[in-house]
């Protein structure tokens, strides 16, 4: 049902309207997505899927409206019973790393009797927040707690957008736990969904209680420095180079920073290979710009929130693709780098996407060709640019900055800006070129004249861009079976962005949730 952004009246009363009803006969009405039609911007609407409870008058309603393509009967979706299976466990399961993928791995096997294991290489998010804010505000970067390392991953420092593409029937479980665990209830209906940094790091903690609540166990500043493995056959987990975990059955949803993790694996043999991704910059304009080109005159309307925007660029002089990615309305630019002598860039936003900036990823994507042969190639190839972006920025985790119209012109300087540079310890100008492979900053160039075109002011002269953004997705794939097992290594479970199944909170969660739903079907609990 389509509702005009202007529209006052109560759901129901709209409802009942378009059922040729009297409101009295609406008993339930049960928003299951809602989306925005921002096409037509002097005519903006929200575009609504709703469940309806109409009682007895429900048979002749929809013989009334039989033939009408937006009104049918709902389907009522039946639970999956997760039956036990019948293979013993010698130790409880393992899960490493409480990101997304792990704490929703966690989270399911305890509900479930088995006890799990977290171990987790960073700190808790609380003491993990005043690490992260320390850093920001000084440059003292700790290599132990970071954006990158800690309770809830990398998405803990974002917008905690929930969309994506992946078509799972948990979704709505996944949802339902976030909301329980204090997230917004609107998450389980919007089509953009988000949380927001602030809220997200709440979430975190409560999902922590509820999977030890049920039998589980969680250890910070736990890093798995090495594995024991006998014939293809997982026996332990060496935590910190010194204490042996017995363990037959592991989980590793490591996240797609953890190199270190990756160069061990890798030496110990784990089927691997590199995989491609992107790089840029991030971009910051006024919020209001992006509000504007997106709502018209309907910008800054209460109900409709700051906007957001996905752009897209293939050059076919070069073969290259730049896009917009993790773009963060009413958010920041912050440091994210999660090794020493590195600078990286990501986006963060608070749930009330008021910070007044709208800030995105433009990256350009990068094939394994690009990185030379090898399975960690493309660690390497983003550590060089990382550590390029660190010396242009002073070596001090500033990071370099240039306007857009330097940046076409190939000069540096210019500092006054649509916006005050957001990314903190601070900036420093600089030819971002100097720190991005030319083919990369060959395609930034001719894509900001295009995305211009789609919303007016943004390749604007003044518009500022801070480098660099590496992190995209993980740069190797852990590979596995449709049983989520390791291709030769039999009791590890490969899971998450970090293993090259996941892109964003949403689709690391269902991963891990599936994956433990293996093991389920497999092992009794423990």
């Amino acid at each position: 049902m389509r509702v005009l952004v202007r529209e006052d009246r109560p759901l129901a009363d709209l409802v009942a309207r378009r059922l040729k009803l009297p409101s009295r006969e609406v008993i339930k009405v049960h928003i299951v997505r809602r989306a925005i039609d921002a096409r037509r911007k002097n005519n903006i609407s929200f575009v609504y899927t709703l469940d309806v409870e109409v009682g007895p008058a429900e048979g002749q309603v929809l013989a009334r409206l039989n033939g009408d393509q937006d009104v049918a009967k709902s389907r009522e979706s039946a639970d999956e019973l997760l039956e036990p299976g019948t293979a013993e466990l010698e130790h409880r399961p393992v899960v490493v790393g409480a990101g997304p993928a792990g704490l929703f791995a966690a989270l399911f096997l305890a509900e479930h009797g088995y006890r799990p294991l977290v171990l987790e290489r960073g700190r808790e998010v609380g003491r993990r927040s005043l690490d992260v804010a320390r850093f920001w505000q000084t440059g003292e970067f700790d290599p132990v707690s970071n954006v990158q390392f800690g309770e809830g991953g990398a998405g803990t420092f974002s917008d905690g957008k929930l969309t994506t593409r992946v078509n799972d029937p948990r979704m709505a479980v996944v949802l339902d736990i976030l909301v329980e665990a204090g997230a917004p209830p609107e998450i389980k209906y919007l089509h953009k969904p988000h949380v927001g940094t602030d809220k997200l790091r709440e979430v975190v903690s409560r999902l922590r209680e509820r999977i030890i609540a049920r039998g589980g166990q969680v250890e910070f500043e736990a890093q798995v420095t090495d594995i024991e493995v006998d014939d293809g056959i997982l026996k332990g987990l060496i935590i910190n180079e010194s204490k042996h975990v017995p363990c037959n059955l592991a989980l590793f949803g490591i996240g797609h920073s953890a190199r270190d993790t990756y160069a061990m694996l890798c030496q110990r043999g784990l089927a691997m290979e590199a995989k491609p991704f992107a790089i840029g910059v991030r971009i910051e304009h006024p919020q209001e710009l992006i509000d504007q080109s997106q709502y018209g005159n309907m910008a800054g309307h209460p109900k409709l929130g700051a906007a957001d925007y996905a752009l897209v660029f293939h050059d076919k002089a070069n073969g290259r693709t730049a896009y917009s990615f993790c773009m963060c309305p009413g958010g920041v630019v912050v440091a994210a780098a999660s090794e020493a002598g590195g600078v990286v860039t990501n986006g963060m936003s608070l749930f009330k996407r008021d910070s007044g900036i709208a800030n995105s990823a433009l990256v350009v994507n990068v094939t394994t060709a690009d990185f030379g042969s090898g399975i960690l190639a493309g660690v390497e190839f983003q550590r060089h640019y990382e550590r390029l972006a660190f010396r242009c920025g002073g070596e001090n985790y500033y990071a370099p900055m240039q306007t857009i119209g330097d940046f076409l012109a190939g000069k540096t300087g210019s500092l006054s800006g649509l916006t005050k540079p957001s990314y903190r310890p601070g900036t420093k100008c600089a030819d971002l070129s100097d720190c991005l492979p030319d083919y990369v900053s060959l395609t930034l160039a001719r894509a900001l004249s295009t995305f211009g075109g789609r919303i007016r002011g943004f390749d604007h002269p003044a518009a500022l861009m801070t480098g660099v953004e590496t992190r995209t997705s993980a740069p190797v794939r852990l590979l596995r079976g449709p049983d989520y097992l390791s291709y030769n290594m039999a009791g590890l479970y490969p899971i998450g962005e970090g293993a090259g199944y996941a892109g964003g909170i949403m689709s690391a969660a269902l991963d891990g949730m599936n994956a433990a739903a293996a093991i389920i079907k497999k092992y009794k609990p423990f």
